[in-house]
């Protein structure tokens, strides 16, 4: 069998070790890998002056496929994620993270076996965020159609090919209401072209909650990114926490494949590491590329290691990292002794096309948000050319007409004004270049009717 190049990133902290741990079980069950070392953590930050240099992204891209040890992100400040940098880098669309109870370790729960399929680029996670006021940050959460679609494709064809039954879209749409309405929107119409896999759909609260008690009910999940990225940790701990808890990152010509906990810089160089979980991610890995007798031998050999109480210290063992690799090396059958196909598992999704702007779009009015230096309420117009003030809000609270409530204010106020008339973008510009400049404006929103329909929210009260 011809050998199939990955690129390996070793990561930070513990990295390296656990590393080495799946090089050398993959190399006892002779799978046909050849590794391409890449760099990327904090070590590059002064190499190359970012977290994942191009050379990296390059020969993930050249070889189509990796796989990733933690590398440490700093917490409110420092270089951006490099995680998130390379799942935007190369559009890795699907976060797919199985929880799934193992032999030997002890949990409250023994029957879980769920699959979350994240979407991976946008949200809240699309990063754009700015400070309004100094007593304001604001971040925009972006959900496409497109980007909803095709995670929802994903789910329902993994889905299909794993044999799962039901698929279930998380969302809070009776809140969020026009972005997580999207989403719902978006999975509900790709699941018509499934009929044969059930689909229905729940809120994020009501999942946490059901998780923690009866687990066993799900099957795959679909998830906006910032609720999958919380939900999938959940799962994890459902199933014995991070360090057992596989993940991959798939686009449509690549896949990064990557263990999901920290870099752990305290236990670095000691033996304690955990290889559990980049070795789960490996086979995962292996089952992208359709190396399912690989997969299959290596798995037995790790259940059987767990199942004789052979454990690292995380998971309440005495084992080190090496003895614990040495334990699942020694049970490794040989190859001709367990057979699999080997026919890939890759989905491949067609990028949803764009839609076109619905002809019947009219602007309906405009939000400001303004600073108040003085922290009281705006003495916005009445009118300002084609536009009447229709309300004031302090941190999505009416205040304005009408008795202001009671509230906790802040000095970051929207006015929101309706068109009397039929207005172009022009008619905008003239208002925002008009505003009274004791209060100046830090963004807009224009807001839009499909027909009658309004495409924006509502404040509170309003």
């Amino acid at each position: 069998m011809n050998k199939q190049t990955a690129t390996l990133i070793k990561g930070d902290g513990i990295g390296p070790e656990i590393s080495h741990a799946v090089q050398t079980i993959f190399s006892t069950a002779n799978v046909p890998i050849t590794w391409e070392e890449a760099d990327a953590g904090l070590y590059c930050i002064e190499k190359y002056g970012n977290g994942i240099p191009q050379e990296t992204l390059d020969s993930i891209i050249r070889n189509k496929v990796a796989l990733k040890a933690p590398t440490t992100t700093p917490i409110g400040g420092g270089h951006k994620s490099i995680n998130v940098t390379i799942r935007k880098s190369l559009d890795l669309f699907a976060n797919v993270r199985p929880s799934k109870s193992l032999p030997g370790i002890k949990t409250r729960f023994d029957n879980v076996d769920l699959i979350i399929v994240r979407e991976n680029l946008e949200d809240t996670y699309g990063g754009i965020e700015h400070m309004q006021t100094p007593e304001v940050a604001q971040c925009l959460r972006l959900i496409t159609r497109s980007g909803s679609r095709n995670a929802a494709r994903y789910a329902f064809e993994m889905a299909k090919l794993s044999g799962r039954k039901r698929v279930t879209c998380v969302h809070k749409a009776n809140i969020q209401k026009i972005t997580d309405g999207l989403f719902l929107r978006s999975f509900q119409e790709v699941a018509a072209d499934y009929p044969q896999i059930q689909h229905d759909d729940i809120l994020i609260d009501n999942l946490c909650m059901q998780l923690v008690t009866k687990p066993e009910q799900f099957d795959v999940l679909l998830l906006p990114n910032l609720f999958g990225d919380i939900a999938s940790d959940l799962c994890a701990g459902l199933v014995g926490g991070l360090g057992v808890a596989p993940g991959g990152n798939i686009g449509q010509d690549s896949a990064v494949f990557e263990a999901v906990h920290g870099s752990a810089p305290d236990i670095a160089g000691k033996g304690l590491a955990n290889p559990t979980a980049i070795l789960l991610s490996g086979l995962q890995m292996l089952r992208y590329l359709g190396l399912n007798g690989y997969t299959k031998r290596i798995e037995d050999a790790l259940q059987q290691t767990l199942e004789a109480g052979i454990k690292t210290g995380d998971l309440g063992g005495k084992a080190s990292t090496q003895e614990f690799t040495d334990a699942i090396c020694s049970r490794i059958a040989p190859e001709d002794t367990v057979s699999g196909q080997e026919t890939p598992t890759k989905i491949i999704i067609a990028r949803e096309p764009l839609t076109k702007e619905q002809q019947d779009w009219n602007i309906h009015g405009i939000d400001v948000f303004v600073r108040s230096k003085t922290g009281s309420i705006p003495a916005l117009p009445e009118t300002i050319g084609s536009f009447k003030l229709a309300m004031i809000s302090n941190r999505g609270t009416k205040i304005y007409p009408g008795n202001a409530p009671d509230i906790l204010m802040v000095d970051y106020y929207r006015g929101r004004f309706y068109a009397q008339q039929p207005v172009q973008r022009e008619d905008i510009i003239a208002l925002l270049t008009a505003f009274p400049k004791d209060y100046p404006w830090m963004h807009v929103e224009i807001l839009h009717n499909e027909g009658d329909n309004p495409l924006f929210s509502k404040a509170q009260g309003e």
